[in-house]
């Protein structure tokens, strides 16, 4: 496919997603709601970045994979608001066709892009297996929801108009608790292929990973912070649960197909090293300290509700104590994190520590120039070190 075709599709179908929204949009306007009617506007991000990479890296599947992830997932929302009202016409065959077309973007977005990224292409033949997996677990799940008796899967409740009945109906079901296990397997082998490629890339491929690495990071430290406040009762918990969720919503709505285009197209733009580094660091951080903070919260709510009756003194101090602890655990965590992920930084700190401890008793010139060059080459390694010393020849 030549550049030009390729960007005429790509941005065609850009422009199909945004008729889908805007449909969606009218029918809101009306006055109808299907409680999830502006999540297909979140998906812009999919849409956008497949757009661009579909016209500028046609060989690359990425791009047509987040299209189709915004297609399907934009199809979906619209069909959600459209079978609300009775009166509509083909309510019935849109309302069958929204309640298995979830399984089509969650399977694109969960396996086959952690299968196929960055290089459009699985990590080696020995994988096919898994994108095989993933195939038969989709078409499994589709048929079974398709032609299971009962209501569809949609926020509108809607008598399934192909259900099967009788062993048909049995078979069914069955079919559909297969698919639902091929598909979790094939998610778990997206997953680890992620990690292996990640393992065995280096240069270009590993920085591209990089930036897919940085979003699993974001998304895993608000499902932490999500399950510690779970673990805990009252208002602080649930606000800290609703940040949690929030983070990991956004790391998949935004992160995702940003980190993506950033990687294939601009992988260079950032020190992404830098940025990992950091969220690392002020990921376990926020974890560590929402738990203690709601520990506590609820430890001097016990100990003070006796005599305040309210826990407001508990909340201030609670929070004092954590401001007090963040340095201090901060640079604890990110010596962690240095020593763990950054060793040859984390040495090359330990060389400048004690370079900086024998320069407070250095004397001698000579022994000066020594331990400089040494500690210059073991933290810079550089290719050429020449030192100038006024007065010195």
């Amino acid at each position: 496919m030549s550049l030009r075709a390729a960007s005429w599709l790509a941005w065609s179908l850009f422009a199909a997603w945004a008729l889908l929204q805007v449909g969606a949009m009218v029918l809101v306007a009306r006055g109808v709601s299907a409680h999830d009617e502006y999540f297909g506007l979140a998906m812009v991000g999919f849409a956008v970045v497949g757009a661009v990479l579909g016209s500028r890296r046609p060989g690359n599947p990425i791009g047509w994979l987040l299209l189709g992830i915004a297609l399907a997932l934009g199809a979906q929302v619209f069909a959600e608001v459209y079978v609300v009202t009775p009166t509509y016409p083909g309510r019935l065959v849109i309302a069958w066709i929204a309640s298995w077309l979830w399984f089509v973007w969650l399977v694109l977005a969960g396996i086959v892009i952690p299968l196929l990224f960055p290089t459009g292409r699985l990590l080696s033949r020995r994988w096919r297996p898994a994108a095989w997996l993933a195939v038969s677990g989709l078409v499994a799940s589709v048929v079974g929801a398709a032609f299971e008796p009962g209501n569809l899967a949609l926020t509108t409740p809607i008598e399934n108009p192909l259900g099967a009945s009788g062993t048909a109906a049995d078979l069914m079901r069955a079919v559909s608790l297969l698919g639902g296990g091929l598909v979790t397997a094939a998610f778990v082998l997206g997953g680890v292929s992620l990690a292996v490629r990640f393992r065995r890339a280096q240069g270009v491929e590993r920085q591209q990973l990089k930036w897919f690495a940085l979003v699993g990071l974001i998304m895993l430290t608000g499902l932490a912070v999500s399950a510690v406040a779970e673990s805990f009762p009252g208002r602080w918990a649930e606000v800290l649960g609703g940040i949690g969720w929030s983070t990991f919503l956004f790391g998949f709505i935004a992160g995702i197909p940003a980190a993506i285009g950033i990687a294939i197209l601009s992988y260079r733009l950032y020190d992404i090293d830098v940025v990992i580094n950091r969220t690392l660091v002020y990921g376990a951080l926020t974890v560590t300290l929402a738990a203690f903070y709601l520990a506590l919260v609820m430890a001097f709510g016990l100990v003070l509700n006796p005599v305040t009756g309210e826990s407001d003194l508990a909340v201030a101090g609670s929070t004092l104590a954590v401001a007090a602890l963040f340095r201090p655990l901060r640079s604890r965590i990110q010596a962690i994190v240095d020593r763990r992920f950054y060793r040859s930084r984390y040495d090359a700190a330990r060389t400048l520590a004690a370079f900086s401890d024998r320069l407070r008793h250095a004397v001698d010139l000579d022994a000066l120039d020594t331990d400089l060059r040494d500690a210059v080459n073991q933290t810079m390694q550089p290719q050429h070190l020449s030192l100038w010393l006024p007065g010195r020849s």
